[in-house]
């Protein structure tokens, strides 16, 4: 029986593609000097392509960013550093995320959260959606010492649940570093689809995070 349920965030609970898109909008019309030499449309979809679902650091998007467009005016450390100060200001959440989480508590299920990176920037992009109040335990990579898909994260955040790996599901976008890696833990692994990542061959998926309570009641 499971007792608990654990998420990744961007890209599972967190609409990271349109919080960007949000994002990349609004650095724009911050900053003048990307006027001189950008569309906004084309500042917007260059720096999504570079940032590749957030794979890519910033410290080496932003400086191709200014290199391609031959940018004046602003250096790339403060366009960094604008994206760590207030991206969690254009932080969307999936459809349904807030309904779900309240079903799965009022269900009794321990919740909790797993991600990679820093951890101020993480965690207030988990409150800018409002829902950090859900779960019983939150882990950061940088915090830990530890990232995903390392097996000691997740058995970390298990301890701190007094659950075990047999009775946890994790959910997550990334095939390698969320599903892949929770199952090599001991846990059962949901992959949220994500066409980004191609064909992905997983026991279990979902699209949409609306589809999880039913999945769990008839799954596991």
């Amino acid at each position: 029986m499971i007792k608990a349920v654990l998420f990744d965030l961007d890209g599972t609970l967190l609409d990271r593609d349109q919080s960007l898109k949000k994002f990349a909008k609004s650095q724009y019309h911050r900053y003048e000097q990307l006027h001189r030499n950008i569309a906004e449309k084309h500042f917007m979809n260059r720096l999504i392509e570079l940032d590749k679902k957030g794979y890519v650091p910033k410290q080496v998007v932003y400086p191709k960013l200014i290199e391609e467009f031959h940018v004046q005016g602003v250096k790339a450390e403060e366009l960094v550093n604008d994206y760590f100060n207030y991206f969690h200001e254009s932080c969307i959440a999936f459809p349904h995320v807030d309904e779900v989480l309240k079903d799965l508590k009022e269900k009794g299920l321990q919740l909790g959260i797993i991600t990679n990176g820093r951890n101020p920037f993480q965690l207030e992009n988990l409150k800018a959606l409002g829902i950090e109040h859900y779960f019983d335990v939150i882990l950061i990579s940088e915090k830990e010492g530890l990232k995903k898909p390392d097996g000691r994260i997740f058995h970390r955040a298990l301890n701190k649940l007094h659950a075990r790996p047999e009775d946890s599901v994790f959910i997550g976008d990334h095939p390698e570093k969320d599903v892949y890696a929770a199952i090599r833990a001991g846990m059962h692994g949901i992959w949220k689809r994500d066409d980004y990542w191609g064909n992905v061959q997983v026991e279990h998926s979902i699209e949409g995070i609306e589809e999880l309570p039913l999945m769990m009641e008839r799954t596991f």
